[in-house]
Parts: C-alpha cells; structure tokens; sequence
C-alpha cells in the first residue's frame, strides 16, 4: 500500500501523497484534454476550409464527400470521447484522491504514531494530534516553532548523529533512529523515529517529513544501557579519566597533611562523578571506571609534595578484585602514603573476604578510611567491622556544628570513638570560618571542604601545598 513506507512506517510520506494525487490528476486530465482538443482543432480546420473554399478540398466524386464527412464526423466523436475519457478519469481519480487523503487523515488522527513536518528552517509545518498524547502539545501549538521546543538543545547533536546513522544509503530517508525528545512537562520521550526529505515541488517546500513512535519501557532500558556501556568503554579506551586533588588539613596546625583523589570526565554534562559510576555499575563496567580512575589518580599523584598521604576511593567490591594489590605494588607512589576509601557504592554482604584482602596490604603500611561516617548505618558498619585508620564524617553532621547542639554532641562522641579506637577523624565539607572553628575546638585531627580548599586538577597547585597552611 502506498501510504506505508517499504521501511513500516504509516505517514513518513503520507503528508506528500495527497499532493502527488493531485499532480497525477492534473497531468493525467491535462493529457486527455490537450487529445480532445488537438482532435476538435483538426475537425473545425477540416469543416471551415471547405466551408469557405469548397475548391481547396478537392472533391471529384459524391463518394469522397462521404469520405470527408465521416472523417470530420469522426474527428468530432474521437473529440467527444476523449472529453468523456478525461472527465471520467478526472472523476475516478478525484474519488481514488478523496479516499487517500481521507486514509491519511485517519491515520494523522487516530494513529499513535506521531507525522510530522519540518521546513528547512526546523520549523513544524504540519503535526498530527498524536503530539498531544506523545508531547503534551497540541498541534497549532507546533506549527511554526522550531523543533527545538520538543528536543533539549543538548540532545540535538547526538540526534542528527542517530539520524545521520539511520539514513538509508538508498535515498534521502532514515529509520529506526531513536531520539529524547522533552514532552510539554520536561519529562524524556524516547522516541523512534523515521522520515524523508521533502524538496521544493513536493507542495510542503524544501524540509523534512515522517513519523516518530514512542518506544516501550523495556527498548528504552535496553537502549539507555547500550549507550551508557558504549560510553563507559570509550572512557576507558580513550583513558580520558582526569584526577582533581583536594587538601586535607591538620586543624591544630593548619598544615596540609594529605589529598583525597576525586575522579573528572571530560564533557561531563553536570551529572557529577557519581552518576557516571553509578551508570557503570549499572552496566556491570563499575570497577573498571573505578581502576582507570586509581590507575589516573596513583599517575597524578607523583607531582604532589612527597610528605602528604593519597586517599584514592574504591568500593568494597572493587577491593575484592584480585588486580588491587598488583596495581598498588607496581604504582610509584609508596604504599605507606596510600590511603584507601572506602565508599558506600555497593553494600557489604561479607566482611570476613574484606578483611582478608586487606590485611596483607595493612601490614605493609597501607591504610583504610571509611568515607560518609554518619550518613547511614553501612558507613557504621564499615568501621565497627573493619577497625579502620582514618574515619571521615559526612558533610551532613558538619553543616551548622557552630550552631547544632545536636551535631555537637554527635561530633564530640565520635572524637571520643576515634580516640578509643586510634584512628584519626576527619571533619569533610568544612564551608564556614565558624563550622572549622567548632571542629577545631571539639579536637577533631583533620578537616576538608572548600573553606579550606577546592579540589583542582592543576598540578601548579598541587606543587604549592607543601608551603599552604590555614589557621
């Protein structure tokens, strides 16, 4: 049927087909009518001469009049027939045009398949009402905008990128190319979508027409992990992970005493770090976004003043993986200024497997930290179970401690804890002169936040800590 496309898209050139009706009327019904009246021209040239000049036909015989008289008799019924001809296929294809342009309606209205057209300025010229059900649109709310208002400006390049991969190398089309577009509340619309150029003598002028489906939950998630494998592995392709460093202080002297090695991406669209290894995880490829971001930080690291130890963040589970301690062994950095972090990524199930990958490495000089202490209960858990060295309160019992009479005395507990247990404690998302003066003065051995300094991937101010001091 004409109205699906070869590729089984109803309407991708639906919008263009009444228009090509209409051409296939006109030059059909003009073909017809130039026959009749060639036919009527050369019947009347016939009849006016001898008309008018009986001598310029000759005629010798009463049977060459008869002759002349069924050929002009003739000429007027070929005219008459041709006429008859022509208006009965102007009829028929009038009627076959009503009833494609009635189809194509239908399927506009009633298809959950959005048509749509674009001119060459990606302005809508035409949208079926499916736009209300798909976007929240309705269609005169399209007509003449851009189509930037159903798809996020950062999502446009990836989108020409899924079209232009989806073009068919046997025309102008594409299909299948799946797009985000952004329904009327801001939520994402993973749509399909497939279409056409339209040029100037389409009726539509120079554009873009086709139809876009809303993809089913399950394609969507299938989809959604294929591009975030894909982009997870050409990160570790490209080995493109950088390392900002931020300082730890020593609150009784103000000495910088350390860095923590948080993980950056190029490109990254604001997400933050977390969401990018959250999305591995969910793709299986966490640990190893999580080893190329220590294999970057243990490279990074050799220009830092040789006094300040590295905590460099792993998962429980990525310090499982058997290839830990051969990267630690050969990394240039002493495993005596290494301090491992552990973070609260994936929960724990058994301790006892921890403990025992750790120990041999403890006893060579490398230290544990739990990170987020007081955020949750496996923060908790961590430190209860593994002993570790150094314990790092999460920003979120810092915040408002100048102030908190409950945060104080949660904060002055956990420096008796960490006196009973030998281990240093850490104040992180010091913001406030006042939040580092109220740690300070319940004896905490350390802070970190962006009062006290921003992490930074310049290595011209990583070189410079060994001079810094806050007091």
């Amino acid at each position: 049927m004409e109205l699906v496309s070869r590729r089984g898209y109803c309407g991708a050139g639906g919008v263009e087909l009444v228009l090509r009706r209409r051409k296939v009327i006109l030059l059909l019904v003009g073909h017809r009518f130039l026959v009749a009246v060639i036919c009527a021209q050369a019947a009347l040239a016939v009849a006016l001469a001898v008309m008018l000049d009986p001598g310029a036909v000759p005629v010798s015989s009463p049977a060459a009049e008869i002759i002349l008289g069924l050929c002009i008799g003739g000429l007027i019924l070929l005219t008459v027939a041709a006429a008859i001809k022509g208006i009965r296929g102007y009829r028929a294809e009038r009627s076959r045009a009503r009833a494609v342009s009635e189809l194509v309606d239908a399927v506009a209205h009633a298809s959950q398949e959005w048509l749509w057209a674009v001119n060459d300025e990606g302005k809508f010229t035409f949208s079926s009402r499916a736009s209300i059900a798909l976007l929240g649109y309705d269609p005169s709310e399209l007509i003449g905008k851009h189509y930037r208002i159903v798809i996020e400006q950062d999502e446009l390049a990836r989108a020409r990128g899924s079209v232009a991969a989806a073009t068919d190398d046997s025309g102008p089309g594409w299909s299948r190319a799946v797009i985000i577009c952004r329904h009327r509340n801001g939520a994402p619309v993973w749509m399909e979508t497939a279409g056409r150029q339209s040029h100037a003598g389409s009726g539509l002028g120079p554009g873009f027409v086709g139809t876009s489906r809303q993809l089913p939950p399950q394609s969507a998630r299938e989809i959604v992990r294929q591009r975030i494998t894909e982009r997870v592995e050409e990160t570790l392709r490209s080995r493109v992970v950088l390392t900002a460093f931020q300082p730890v202080h020593e609150l009784a002297g103000g000495k910088i005493i350390g860095v923590e090695s948080l993980a950056r991406f190029p490109g990254d669209d604001g997400r933050g770090p977390e969401h990018w290894f959250n999305e591995a995880n969910t793709v299986g490829l966490g640990g190893e976004l999580e080893f190329a971001a220590l294999e970057s930080a243990l490279e990074a690291a050799d220009r830092l003043p040789a006094e300040l130890y590295v905590a460099l963040n792993l998962s429980p589970e990525t310090c499982l993986d058997p290839r830990l301690p051969g990267i630690l062994e050969q990394a240039a950095l002493p495993i005596d200024r290494i301090v491992l972090e552990l973070t609260e990524r994936l929960a724990v199930e058994e301790y006892a497997p921890l403990a025992a990958v750790l120990a041999p490495l403890r006893r060579r000089g490398l230290r544990i930290a739990v990170d987020d202490a007081g955020s949750g209960f496996a923060s908790m858990r961590h430190i209860l179970r593994l002993r570790p060295d150094i314990i790092k309160l999460d920003r979120s019992l810092i915040a408002g401690i100048d102030s908190d009479e409950t945060h104080r005395a949660l904060g002055q507990a956990m420096v008796e804890f960490a006196k009973q247990i030998g281990a240093t404690l850490v104040a992180e998302g010091i913001e406030t002169q006042a939040e580092l003066s109220a740690v300070t003065q319940l004896g905490m051995d350390a802070g970190q936040g962006y009062f006290l300094g921003r992490p930074t991937i310049l290595p011209a101010d990583w070189e410079s800590w060994h001079k810094h001091s806050v007091k």
